[in-house]
């Protein structure tokens, strides 16, 4: 095969050049900063931070966890759903369990003062192996 005189891998004294390619962008234009809708957020993360303070202090008692356990273990989920209501929390909550954990996920209610849910708290506990 015929090879340049001058490639670049017969002539070593012949300097390689990489190629780069320069690319411009334009700088971005973003809206003006309004912290009403992140400081609504914060006062509604706050109401479930307490709200799940409540529902821990519930889950605390042994009888009342060792009765959800169980419910929870025989696959009764709306037992377990009118427990955690039971608890009279001013927040909606999902519970979601397996065998080796649980998860409850408190959200903001979109009818208090907000036209859509704008957080959301999640505790995962573990409670089996």
């Amino acid at each position: 095969m015929y090879q340049h005189p001058f490639h670049y891998q017969t002539c070593p004294w012949v300097p390689f050049y990489p190629t780069y390619m320069v690319t411009y962008q334009l700088p971005r234009t973003y809206p003006p900063v309004d912290t009403k809708i992140f400081a609504s957020s914060v006062k509604s993360f706050r109401l479930l931070m307490e709200q799940g303070s409540i529902l821990l202090d519930r889950l605390g008692n042994l009888a009342f966890a060792h009765k959800m356990m169980t419910a929870a273990q025989q696959g009764k989920n709306a037992e377990v759903d009118r427990m955690i209501k039971s608890i009279g929390l001013k927040v909606p909550v999902t519970t979601q369990f397996s065998p080796t954990g649980v998860n409850f996920i408190l959200s903001t209610d979109p009818s208090q003062n907000q036209s859509v849910n704008c957080c959301s708290l999640t505790i995962s506990m573990k409670w089996g192996r």
